[in-house]
């Protein structure tokens, strides 16, 4: 397996192999691991998430899996990086972790069949997939508020070329303490399948991400605590939570909400909600 990533190296954005502890740019500068200033590994044109894909999460809502996948967009601009600071703005009080992979693409891929996708998949990063679930109750399930501020898609620290996604743990630590804990193998549908379930419609160019889902058990996370996703074979993707200066303005747009559906997705519980119902991420 390779593992490549992208560092800031004497003021410049370079790209890196991991060698060890070790991570060697190509013209031979070397930096240690835990040293590095990490970026985002990949700058994709697009961020397309599954809502639900593991057995543990849609037992947890007590729901049950649509007959197809299906998706939300998270904006670039949520792009963040290993040991980035994941803000929660000022008027929120909701922000969860989603411990995810991510599937990224290596060339431009569009009318495939999922035997073929394979082909079409440089790699394999970690995701965090946090959101804001204080606005639950906005954009008719699309998503976009909740998923979609700015520093809410931390991917990293490398994309690993050459590994196998078959029955790989993935646990999400808070803190040091374990609070997701799952495998790959309670994903409905797998990598091959969500690639090509959105290329038929979708033109996918090299460095676009998916994330595959999440496992069961994500809860909220507050200012100072420290969210670690360690994927079997992809390493440990870390960031810490801070608090935004700056409030949710007042005079425009919808207000965060403490609705039944945005506390008991938050901290977990019963829903009110049973049988078919909006997405859930």
């Amino acid at each position: 397996m390779i593992e490549t990533r992208r560092i800031l190296l004497d003021g410049n954005v370079v790209d890196v192999v991991r060698r060890g502890d070790v991570l060697v740019a190509y013209d031979g500068r070397e930096v240690e691991v835990d040293l590095a200033t990490h970026l985002s590994p990949v700058v994709p044109s697009k961020i397309v998430c599954v809502h639900l894909n593991y057995a543990s999460r849609v037992a947890e809502l007590m729901t049950r899996l649509p007959a197809a996948p299906t998706y939300f967009h998270k904006p670039v601009s949520a792009l963040n990086a290993h040991d980035g600071a994941v803000v929660r703005p000022e008027g929120c009080k909701w922000l969860n972790y989603e411990g995810e992979i991510a599937i990224v693409i290596g060339r431009t891929c569009r009318n495939i069949s999922p035997a073929e996708a394979g082909d079409y998949i440089r790699g394999y990063t970690i995701g965090n997939d946090f959101g804001l679930h204080d606005f639950r109750d906005t954009d008719a399930g699309s998503m976009l508020r909740v998923k979609g501020a700015d520093t809410l898609c931390p991917l990293g620290p490398g994309v690993v070329e050459g590994w196998d996604f078959r029955g790989k743990g993935i646990r999400t630590l808070v803190n040091g303490s374990v609070r997701q804990d799952g495998n790959t193998g309670e994903m409905n549908w797998d990598m091959h399948y969500l690639v090509a379930d959105i290329a038929r419609t979708i033109t996918l160019q090299p460095g676009d991400v998916l994330m595959s889902g999440t496992p069961a058990i994500s809860r909220t996370v507050y200012p100072g605590d420290v969210v670690e996703v360690e994927v079997e074979g992809l390493g440990t993707l870390r960031n810490h939570i801070v608090a935004g200066p700056a409030p949710i303005r007042t005079d425009v747009g919808a207000q965060p909400s403490e609705s039944e559906e945005v506390l008991s997705t938050a901290q977990g519980g019963d829903w009110e909600f049973r049988g078919i119902r909006k997405p859930i991420s």
